[in-house]
């Protein structure tokens, strides 16, 4: 169950990062204005409270997990949201980021 909860935690980390880094995009690159910047700017913190309730209380191992779910869903949302088409080292680059965030998260370690 803890597994479970920590997955979710990611997926929802993932899309309020990514979601909040496209929105300022959008805002600055695409000439969107100040309201996307700000709704970006408070997605961005959302990220940084849901990265908090992760079950393991180690930092350092959460944020570098988090990294490899950031890359895979980077590519994911550029799929959905901006027609990305990625290459097959796009997504083997990916596959191997997800197998670190189960190493790095899931293995089994001493008590």
């Amino acid at each position: 169950m803890l597994t479970l909860r920590s997955i979710v935690l990611f997926v929802l980390a993932a899309l309020a990062e990514i979601g909040g880094a496209w929105l300022v995009w959008q805002g600055v690159r695409e000439h969107r204005g100040w309201i996307w910047i700000g709704a970006g700017v408070i997605a961005l913190g959302l990220y940084g409270f849901v990265a908090t309730l992760q079950p393991d209380a180690n930092f350092g191992r959460i944020l570098a997990a988090y990294g490899g779910v950031f890359v895979a869903g980077s590519l994911l949302w550029g799929m959905v949201v901006d027609g990305f088409r990625p290459d097959r080292w796009d997504v083997i680059g990916a596959l191997v980021c997800l197998v670190g965030v189960g190493l790095i998260m899931y293995a089994p370690r001493p008590a």
